[in-house]
């Protein structure tokens, strides 16, 4: 029974999707500091987490910081295209710049998905960004330019949802 209760308080559920209190990126520990819920049109697309080594409320100081930190994407429509990743992700890129050719490398790492599947963007100073799609490595974007681009997608002036960016940011 102690377990049990030492499990269920190292985990938070949002949308019927539970999210580990810590996980590790780059060999470094980091900590869950907040998730909110992706909707649009009024569906529910994905959980959206963050993760990072201390928590903060501000999307600037999470973007910024230069330290292991991971977004996960846990989709729970039941499926999502590459296509529709891509448009999305484009339209978040439209407004951040990322370095040349560095969006389509993130493009090329995509797949569909659907209720169930993860994408984990983990992002390690010096090493840049692996995305991993269904538990899978699928490559890195080096540079911690496109990692600020990539973040800011989610928790910068224009993110997805205001709903999500403030649930990611522990609000």
């Amino acid at each position: 029974m102690l377990l049990l209760l030492l499990a269920l308080a190292q985990a938070r559920e949002i949308a019927g999707v539970t999210l580990p209190d810590s996980v590790s990126v780059g060999g470094q520990a980091i900590q869950l500091n907040g998730a909110g819920l992706r909707e649009k049109y009024y569906i529910d697309v994905y959980v959206g987490a963050l993760y990072l080594p201390s928590k903060t409320k501000s999307g600037s100081e999470a973007i910024s910081k230069d330290v292991a930190k991971r977004i996960t994407m846990h989709f729970i429509y039941k499926q999502v295209t590459k296509d529709q990743l891509v448009e999305t992700f484009s339209e978040g890129f439209a407004k951040t710049s990322p370095p040349a050719g560095t969006a389509d490398q993130l493009y090329a790492m995509l797949s569909d998905v659907k209720a169930g599947d993860e994408i984990l963007l983990d992002y390690v100073p010096g090493t840049g960004t692996t995305v991993t799609v269904r538990g899978k490595a699928r490559g890195t974007v080096a540079g911690k330019e496109f990692m600020t681009a990539l973040w800011t997608v989610f928790l910068g002036t224009s993110p997805p949802t205001a709903a999500l960016k403030a649930g990611m940011l522990g609000g």
